[in-house]
């Protein structure tokens, strides 16, 4: 099958690229950036998302739409979050019902869910996003949504908790390199609550099982093996063997100077960051598991993975450019919390 990954360069992206290629399958991605480490089997067409002509030049003969595309958290991008991930994803699936492709596969976010009330969260479940990225993720799902149905084109449309995994950095740079250098990491409140994560090859295979058994519909995706935040922080603590400590900060003088900081441009994290790590937040993933599949990844698997990963391939990070997940963000004002760990 001919498959286009939309977001093709970037951290999920390039490794959804990689694993259809490895799986003999034909790939094509799309996006305004090359991944320097695609494989020349991999077809790269540079296209912006919104640049509905060159979309639909990038659908002809596809028959599977694997669209990734997306500005998340980290880049802040204001009103640009509806013009890529809701107008963007419009266009990627009135594009693909055109070329008249087989099936669709639509990235969606646990953030859509915003501050659940009640976990875990299901498939009953009533999105209700707390910030401009879930609004934005949340829209662009529900037309994409719109859109297949009325075409009758099947959609599977994945919504994952936060993704671990190699080459995986954005935020979880910065904490690694805290545990490393035996800093102290800090939590908002007690950071005793319930807290899921998943890895990227375990996200692949729920998605490609769903495709492969031609079951169509909405899945909420994570690791079924998880405990609290502290506790997979605590665990990635002593796997370094470092002597940093998790730390508690209280709760409403955190979140509005992380508010005020992010207001003043001062720090890289954003409101889906703190206003939703400190609360309990996990799905229900019988549904994927009914479909016969097993996530191979715990919690503590994935961070001990990725640590160990970080710290092996630390002098190429240095600068790493690209997609923000792939990047070595700043840390601007958190620096100086760093300092005094």
């Amino acid at each position: 099958m001919r498959h286009l990954v939309t977001g093709g360069s970037g951290f999920l992206g390039s490794l959804i690229a990689q694993y259809l290629l490895e799986q003999g399958e034909s790939v094509r991605v799309l996006d305004v950036l090359d991944d320097p480490k695609r494989s020349k089997d991999i077809e790269f067409v540079k296209c912006d998302i919104l640049d509905r002509a060159g979309v639909a030049v990038s659908m002809k003969g596809i028959d599977v739409v694997h669209h990734n595309v997306a500005l998340v958290p980290l880049t802040k991008s204001a009103g640009r979050f509806w013009d890529v991930n809701v107008i963007g994803s419009e266009i990627a699936a009135e594009e693909a019902i055109r070329a008249g492709v087989s099936a669709f596969i639509h990235m969606s976010s646990s953030a859509i869910f915003g501050i659940p009330e009640h976990c875990p969260i299901t498939r009953e479940t009533v999105p209700n996003p707390a910030e401009i990225y879930g609004r934005a993720k949340w829209e662009g799902e529900r037309r994409v949504t719109a859109l297949c149905d009325a075409a009758k084109i099947p959609l599977i449309v994945i919504r994952p908790r936060t993704i671990l995994g190699d080459h995986r950095l954005g935020i979880f740079k910065i904490l690694f390199d805290w545990i490393n250098e035996n800093r102290n990491v800090y939590v908002i409140g007690s950071g005793d609550v319930k807290f899921q994560f998943v890895h990227a090859k375990d996200l692949m295979d729920a998605y490609m099982l769903a495709l492969k058994v031609q079951q169509p519909g909405a899945y909420n995706v994570g690791t079924n093996r998880f405990g609290t935040l502290r506790e997979v922080l605590e665990a990635t603590i002593r796997h370094a063997g470092r002597s940093g400590k998790v730390v508690s900060l209280p709760e409403t003088l955190s979140i509005n100077t992380l508010r005020a900081l992010d207001w003043l441009h001062l720090s890289p994290l954003a409101p889906w960051h703190y206003l939703t790590y400190h609360k309990a937040f996990h799905f229900d993933v019988s549904p994927t598991e009914a479909l016969g599949w097993t996530p191979k990844y715990s919690n503590d698997e994935m961070f001990f993975e990725g640590y160990d990963w970080f710290i092996a391939n630390r002098d190429q990070i240095v600068g790493a450019g690209g997609s923000v997940h792939k990047s070595a963000i700043k840390e601007g004002v958190l620096h100086l919390l760093r300092r005094l760990s």
